[in-house]
């Protein structure tokens, strides 16, 4: 975000971008006064400092939901301060010819292999609770793209890493709008939403520069429209009278996409599976090469986008991968760059934080890695975020219990130590859509967690200027089994990828938790081993072995490669056959 005055131009960053800024300063004339962490409000402290009171603050209402237009509006308030809505975009308009153009690549649909539930019967669902509703709102209003292509299971690729597009719906209980560029639609994705008729699933797509034009006409009826106002633009609530508004946190389409169908949570563990195997080619290659000295953060990352981008249904990365190299992985969210980044080597930690986008799931996972002698100190870090987060993906914990209670858990190991993180525990995640899907997670404004669920679960630790660890899997909450009748929930990990066995210290794990460990080993390789016989990938599902066998308090396993490797053979080879 930047902000301008005359002679004080302004840029800030997340905090845990702070350094890669300051690293990337390309223009020396740009001054740069401040850069302050996100939980000291620099939005507001840099205002007050420099708006005199009285002053105003012209903002785009287009580029605000509502809650964070009312956070500020009421922080400049108490001030003597304004906030005003503009209606033209003074950036875009500097910005003239030399802005991109608009994506025009197709919208299309998904095919039917890969949804869950129509479209059809996603909109009777919402109407449905627009009925039971107390009060009686007679539209929903969705400003979030991912609402959009997740409620019409369409797709494209306007967004860089999410497989959406630039879109608003208006779900009423008579109509249905999608506001979009028409002319992306071809004639089988238009006859798809029935678009050529006028009743209650019929599609009319209309353009989406007239969303607030028709959002206005539409209130002039006798209406009520429901709204998330965490993702609702605060330029086309801005038009609606607030007699005729509804308002939750989230809209109802919001918290109906967090909670899978069983199909697709099968879509879901299947993409995992798929992943996984891209991973393991990755950390396999990564073993061969890192000692002749010639992999960096960058070139490593190109490698594993490229065995994901093998799989007959990936369409992508679902985020730039945090490829980060001893000091560099210190910086939580770090990502190299061609012209910026570190050899990789074996005497430093290495964390590979990535994800893929399939036709079938969205995949998120991190592992952290040391193919030297790692510090004791290291070794113990290491052990204790692994151990977070066993305790937590582990944990049986009452129906809707809200994820910020239980969140500790993950961190215990590191507190009992004196140590801990400074970022979320994990975040929610679609099906071919977002890789990081609110409002599911471990921060005080998710909702409660429900069966069917998916978030990542990713506790780490970095210490500044040395390494960093962060150990992120993706679980499902599912119901657990208890001894006594009751409503009782768990997780079951759907991230199959072994941790690093260099960097754990056996001797600190409780027993429950080295049978836990063991457990999901052996699961690892019942889910993934068979998908490496099938694509023929001996190397690979020998490593897999030897670092899924049993782990032991007493000592560590000593199974050689070599050996793994004849037995391998003769499993690939009975398989075959």
């Amino acid at each position: 975000m930047c902000s301008w005055q005359i002679f004080s131009p302004t840029l800030w960053v997340f905090s845990s971008r702070i350094h890669v800024a300051d690293c990337r300063k390309q223009k020396p004339d740009l001054c740069i006064p401040s850069c302050l962490s996100v939980g000291t409000d620099p939005l507001i402290t840099w205002l007050l400092a420099e708006i005199p009171a009285g002053g105003r603050v012209g903002v785009d209402p287009f580029l605000f939901s509502v809650d964070a237009w009312e956070g500020y509006d009421l922080a400049l308030r108490d001030a003597n301060r304004q906030l005003v809505s503009i209606t033209t975009n003074l950036v875009d308009l500097v910005w003239g010819s030399d802005r991109p153009p608009v994506p025009s690549q197709p919208i299309y649909a998904l095919q039917e292999a890969f949804v869950g539930s129509t479209w059809q019967e996603k909109v009777s669902d919402i109407r449905s609770q627009m009925q039971k509703h107390s009060g009686a709102p007679t539209a929903v209003l969705l400003s979030a793209l991912d609402e959009t292509a997740w409620l019409f299971n369409l797709r494209s690729d306007d967004i860089p890493y999410n497989p959406f597009f630039y879109s608003y719906t208006l779900l009423t209980d008579s109509f249905i709008r999608l506001f979009a560029n028409k002319s992306r639609f071809s004639p089988e994705t238009l006859k798809y939403l029935n678009s050529s008729c006028t009743g209650l699933m019929c599609v009319q797509i209309e353009d989406y520069n007239q969303v607030r034009d028709s959002i206005q006409a539409y209130v002039s009826g006798n209406v009520k429209i429901w709204i998330g106002a965490s993702y609702t633009t605060y330029g086309l609530y801005e038009v609606i009278p607030k007699e005729k508004l509804e308002t939750d946190t989230y809209s109802p389409v919001m918290v109906t996409k967090a909670v899978k169908n069983s199909k697709e949570q099968d879509l879901l563990k299947a993409s995992h599976v798929r992943d996984a195997v891209a991973v393991i080619r990755y950390l396999v290659w990564l073993e061969k090469n890192v000692p002749t000295g010639t992999v960096d953060e960058f070139s490593g990352a190109q490698i594993l986008d490229k065995f994901r981008g093998e799989d007959n249904f990936s369409s992508g990365p679902s985020f730039q991968t945090i490829s980060a190299s001893g000091l560099n992985a210190a910086l939580a969210h770090y990502s190299p760059t061609q012209e910026l980044h570190r050899k990789l080597s074996s005497d430093e930690m290495y964390l590979v934080d990535s994800g893929g986008q399939y036709w079938d799931g969205t995949t998120d996972i991190t592992r952290t890695v040391h193919w030297g002698t790692p510090s004791a100190f290291q070794k113990e870090a290491y052990t204790r975020v692994l151990m977070g987060n066993i305790d937590l993906s582990r944990l049986v914990f009452p129906a809707a219990t809200s994820g910020r209670v239980v969140e500790a858990f993950a961190r215990k190991a590191l507190w009992d130590i004196g140590l801990n993180y400074g970022h979320g525990t994990g975040h929610g995640i679609g099906n071919f859509l977002c890789v990081h899907e609110w409002p599911v997670g471990f921060q005080s404004y998710n909702i409660p967690m429900t069966k069917g669920m998916f978030t990542s679960i990713e506790p780490g630790y970095y210490q500044d200027g040395e390494f960093g660890i962060r150990l992120e899997d993706v679980v499902l909450v599912v119901e657990a089994k208890t001894k006594y009748p009751g409503t009782y929930l768990t997780f079951e990990v759907v991230s199959f990828v072994p941790y690093d066995r260099n960097l754990i210290d056996v001797s600190l794990l409780s027993p429950e938790q080295l049978q836990y460990l063991n457990h999901y080993y052996q699961t690892i390789r019942e889910k993934v081993g068979p998908e490496l016989q099938r694509r023929q990938l001996l190397e690979e599902f020998a490593w897999l072995q030897q670092h899924t066998e049993p782990l032991s308090a007493r000592a560590p396993c000593t199974t050689s490669l070599t050996s793994v490797l004849v037995a391998s053979t003769l499993a690939i080879l009975s398989w075959s056959s």
